[in-house]
């Protein structure tokens, strides 16, 4: 093994070079993409989010009016008595 280099490289490692470098930027690219396309779900999450419980909220407030406008003391449905069955 020598340890003198030459002043040019060759025609393989100058495509090899090519290759890392054309791979790190599509590395780039792909990891922001997909940063960025996490970031586009998690703003749909908090708006649909924001939306469920604007839903629950004014359901939760139609229950209340509901249960509001029902009698206070409404009568307990009477009991019904159990019959026995005759022995045969």
């Amino acid at each position: 093994m020598s340890g003198k280099k030459s002043a040019e490289r060759s025609p393989e490692s100058i495509a090899r070079s090519e290759r890392q470098r054309l791979a790190a930027e599509e590395g780039a690219r792909a990891i922001a993409d997909v940063e960025r396309h996490a970031v586009d779900v998690r703003k749909n999450m908090a708006r649909l989010r924001e939306l469920r419980e604007a839903r629950e909220a004014a359901e939760e407030a139609a229950e209340q009016a509901a249960d509001a406008s029902l009698p206070a003391s409404s009568p307990a449905p009477a009991a019904k008595k159990r019959r026995r069955k005759l022995p045969r």
